[in-house]
């Protein structure tokens, strides 16, 4: 027998062959994705794809039940990962394998695969977890608002904690099959395309797929029972709304707003270009909120939107997040305003070809009325804070900011960039910066000062600078002093109220996302 003498330079050779990565090349992904206003919002570490959802909801007990499947790629060598999800877990399966996992924070789930993750690897995770949403509460806030047949799964800047485990930031968007069962005689409501429903032993099963990614906040869940309208599109695009049985006085005007959805979505297509998903609709359910939310391919409106009466105005608003919020999402949450002025001047849009006021005089109307000293310009859309994501003038000085562009580079290359936007970052993410850069290549114009004119200076630009925008501005005070400033705005002119002011202004609330 001859034995083989192995020196140790060749020994430590061939164990590096034999073992991929030492222990000390696997880390925990991150705890957070490193958002400015959250930073405990999602994961890093990793990128979902997919998100397949098995649920059974009970209406009357509010016991959700699920078995989440998610398929992501590794983006570093992980020795520990973690998901967002407030629900009891009972299990965690790794690539078929039993891990260990733990609760920290307020939703955090973190995860250790009995076999390290190399890099760049699609894995599946399988996390089985039951509670009753109603009862989690972060901050004392939640996004399950309970009906009196159901319960709805929709808020923004999160919801998935209350109801699926996720990477829960819009920069980790993924497609969805959401499976729902649920007693006979209710209705289970998604994203997507309806693909089937069964029903077997007292129960119903509804499948919905959303097959264009989809950020988590977007992802919705709505039980109850329903009335349900179907069309299709021209172009044979399925069309779903839904509204509750039980809307009281609000359920005429809902329906007479909502079932626009269609039209609205025709005329956008040619503000914006081709609508980015699947399927269109709506829905409303019996609940108590002010808010309406874009979320994804099926918006959710709550019914005192509608109090007043039909307001198209807020279909118009949440459709034009498809493209501008839904298809193109933020990066950053500070971003917002690439979703919210855009959604808001859509509405302005809308009321120009209604002939019920053009944008020039929504714009004029805006900058008028609204005095230097309100602290509505101290709110800097481009970077609002937090605490003013959702100000109201993240949504008119955001639009304003719009306005000037148009006067600066004039309608041929504005609406160009209004539509060419949504193709250069389909289905990703994008900054107020990306947008600002886009616009200067379209128009061939410097406009950085623009922009910042109007998104991020925290006072009411000077009455000179709203002229140079080609935005009306009251006459200059004559003298100094609060007495002669007061007499100046008294005998200043003021532009009449356009006529859709009062149906925007009802829609204000739209970004009132309760307390949170």
């Amino acid at each position: 027998m001859h034995r083989r003498i192995i020196v140790p330079s060749a020994l430590a050779a061939s164990l590096l062959l034999a073992i991929p990565a030492s222990a000390a090349d696997f880390q925990p992904g991150a705890p957070g994705i490193g958002d400015s206003y959250y930073p405990a919002s999602g994961n890093g570490g990793y990128d979902v794809s997919h998100y397949d959802l098995r649920l059974k909801y009970q209406p009357e007990t509010d016991l959700l039940e699920g078995t989440a499947t998610i398929v992501a790629t590794t983006k570093q060598n992980l020795s520990r990962f973690n998901l967002d999800l407030g629900l009891k877990v009972s299990e965690v399966r790794v690539n078929g394998r039993l891990a260990k996992f733990a609760t920290s924070g307020d939703h955090e789930l973190e995860v250790t695969p009995a076999v390290p993750l190399e890099k760049n690897r699609t894995i599946s995770v399988v996390v089985r977890y039951a509670g009753k949403p109603s009862e989690f509460k972060v901050d004392g806030w939640s996004a399950w608002a309970r009906t009196p047949d159901g319960g709805v799964a929709a808020q923004e800047p999160d919801s998935a904690v209350w109801w699926f485990p996720s990477n829960d930031h819009p920069l980790d968007k993924a497609t969805f099959d959401v499976s729902v069962s649920v007693p006979d005689g209710t209705q289970a409501i998604s994203n997507g395309v309806l693909q089937s429903q069964s029903s077997r032993l007292g129960w119903t099963r509804f499948n919905w797929r959303s097959n264009k990614p989809q950020a988590t906040y977007l992802a919705t869940l709505a039980v109850g029972k329903f009335d349900i309208t179907t069309d299709k599109t021209a172009n044979g695009l399925p069309v779903l709304n839904a509204y509750s049985k039980d809307l009281g006085d609000n359920a005429g005007a809902a329906r007479a707003s909502i079932e626009r959805t269609t039209e609205v979505a025709e005329w956008l297509e040619g503000v914006f270009g081709p609508y980015p998903f699947n399927s269109l609709g709506g829905y409303v359910p019996n609940v108590t909120s002010g808010f309406a939310l874009e979320t994804q391919t099926r918006p959710f409106y709550s019914p005192r939107q509608f109090a007043n009466g039909a307001n198209v105005s807020v279909v118009v608003h949440e459709l034009a997040h498809q493209w501008y919020g839904d298809s193109v999402s933020v990066r950053d949450w500070k971003d917002i305003w690439v979703n919210e002025g855009f959604a808001r001047y859509s509405q302005w849009l809308w009321s120009e070809k209604e002939g019920e006021g053009t944008a020039q005089e929504l714009a004029d109307y805006v900058y008028s009325t609204r005095t230097a000293e309100d602290p509505f310009w101290t709110v800097k859309p481009g970077d609002p804070g937090a605490e003013n994501q959702f100000h109201i003038a993240v949504y008119d000085r955001g639009a304003l900011a719009l306005q000037a562009l148009r006067n600066e580079i004039g309608d041929e290359d504005f609406f160009a960039i209004l539509k060419g936007w949504p193709q250069e970052f389909a289905y990703g993410n994008a900054r107020v910066g990306d947008f600002v850069r886009y616009a200067e290549r379209v128009s061939g114009k410097p406009l950085a000062g623009l922009f910042d004119t109007w998104l991020y200076e925290p006072s009411k630009p000077a009455a000179s600078t709203a002229a140079a925008a080609g935005l009306s501005a009251p006459a200059a005070a004559p003298a100094t002093g609060p007495a002669a400033r007061s007499a100046a705005r008294s005998a200043a002119p003021r532009p009449v109220q356009p006529k859709s002011w009062k149906k925007i202004a009802a829609t204000n609330t739209v970004h009132d996302h309760d307390e949170h």
